[in-house]
């Protein structure tokens, strides 16, 4: 019989992470199947005895690969559309690639700024920077400020670059002058547009499925100011970076007129001036 690996089955003595546990009833049920098996073999002979010993060496490498695959999944980043998926969702890998993929544009442009006007480099920044920062950056809503910084850092060297200051130059009037939001307030207008292509019916159903308007139980004038529906308030720790719990949230800390906007091209105009307002 082939001796097992001496591997350690888990070196750091740490828990398993939630996102495995789905998979443990199924694989659970395999080693209970593998169970009844070696007690419904005879154990009466000495090739009643052997089969015993085969069968569990096999339950203990069956346990052994398991407990193994876990491990190695706890440490698994998937890529899906561009966006690198960790299992804590913490986006920490997507965003360390976005911001070296970024300064690699920068670079480029950098080098050729000298034969640019401000208008050409700020059309390339936008285009080969600005939109990769844009990509799928709702995903990103929730997470703290020092998670997003360094999106904000690649933000701040192309204001520099479109305008040739120095690295250390205060890049807040050069956002303002750019009508660029910064990060944070990129991804709450994204996550804001997507609420009203929801109300208004324009968005996938599975998004529209996500939030419901608020409709008070007696009239009341705030029926009519097209407000969102909040969660439950004892709704778990895990949702509290969802689509379905923030975007009602930012949703009603608009002002009314921006939630009553009676067109998309109207409601992105006021939204982001009031976002604009607000962070810059």
């Amino acid at each position: 019989m082939e001796a097992l690996p001496s591997k350690q089955l888990h070196p750091s003595g740490e828990p398993l992470p939630c996102s495995l546990t789905a998979s443990q009833p199924a694989a659970s049920a395999d080693l209970a199947n593998l169970h009844h098996d070696i007690s419904s073999h005879q154990i009466g002979s000495k090739e009643g005895h052997k089969n015993v010993d085969n069968s569990t060496a096999a339950l203990e490498w069956a346990i052994f690969k398991f407990h193994e695959d876990c491990i190695a999944a706890a440490d698994l980043a998937l890529k899906n559309l561009g966006v690198t998926l960790d299992p804590c969702l913490s986006y920490s890998q997507h965003i360390s690639t976005l911001a070296r993929t970024c300064r690699f544009f920068l670079s480029n442009i950098r080098r050729i700024r000298p034969f640019l006007t401000n208008y050409a480099t700020q059309l390339l920044v936008q285009a080969l920077v600005l939109s990769r920062l844009d990509y799928c950056n709702s995903l990103l809503a929730g997470l703290p400020a020092s998670a997003t910084r360094p999106l904000q850092l690649i933000q701040n060297s192309a204001a520099r670059l479109v305008f040739s200051l120095p690295r250390f130059a205060h890049a807040t009037p050069l956002l303002r002058s750019l009508h660029w939001l910064p990060i944070t307030a990129r991804i709450q207008f994204k996550t804001l547009v997507l609420a009203y292509r929801c109300l208004d019916q324009t968005a996938p159903s599975y998004l529209q499925t996500l939030i419901s308007p608020y409709t008070p139980t007696r009239p009341l004038r705030s029926a009519c100011t097209r407000r969102l529906a909040l969660p439950p308030l004892r709704s778990p720790a895990s949702r509290a970076r969802s689509f379905s719990t923030l975007a009602p949230q930012w949703w009603n800390d608009l002002p009314t007129d921006v939630r009553t906007a009676q067109s998309l091209t109207t409601f992105r105009r006021l939204l982001k001036t009031h976002l604009f307002k607000q962070h810059l």
